[in-house]
């Protein structure tokens, strides 16, 4: 469980610190709201249509969600790896909570580093490198963490977020 950064909280020296948006933003076109509205409506009727008045109830909410993150700028988050973790915004992740990391780059549109955890509830924090050098961030967190190099791709949910514009 991460840890509320406080002034007793001890995260160690910072060996690599850059700042990431809250989420990716997107440029969207009228066109896109027009198709991903005409999905969402007939994913809410059909919704309703079966009986299902709980998906449509999440599809009206996942249209909110993206209205509003549409009409905001994403917060800036300053993220950090030390010695003794990660620290995103203000919490503050000791390697214990991580099972492994890895990194896709595949510039210009994926260059994510992936710190998986070992809980089930807990998501993997999936990190912009943004500028930062990923085989400096490797090498560094290969001496605390397994590199899993099996990992060649983005996950799929991540890739279709992506190309639908949707986080």
């Amino acid at each position: 469980m991460p840890q509320a950064l406080k002034d007793g909280v001890l995260t160690g020296s910072v060996l690599h610190e850059w700042t990431i948006q809250e989420y990716e933003r997107h440029e969207r076109g009228w066109l896109w709201y027009l198709i991903i509205g005409g999905l969402g409506l007939l994913m809410v009727f059909y919704g309703m249509a079966t009986g299902n008045f709980l998906f449509s109830l999440i599809v009206i909410l996942a249209a909110i969600v993206i209205f509003i993150q549409s009409n905001q700028e994403p917060l800036q988050v300053p993220f950090q790896i030390t010695e003794l973790g990660a620290v995103v915004g203000n919490k503050f992740y000791p390697y214990g909570e991580f099972d492994s990391f890895y990194v896709i780059y595949n510039p210009p549109h994926v260059k994510t580093l992936y710190l998986v955890t070992k809980g089930i509830i807990h998501p993997t924090l999936r990190i912009a490198l943004l500028d930062a050098d990923p085989m400096e961030v490797k090498q560094t967190l290969r001496e605390f963490l397994v590199e899993d190099t099996e990992k060649e791709e983005e996950p799929l949910a991540d890739r279709a977020a992506r190309n639908w514009r949707l986080h």
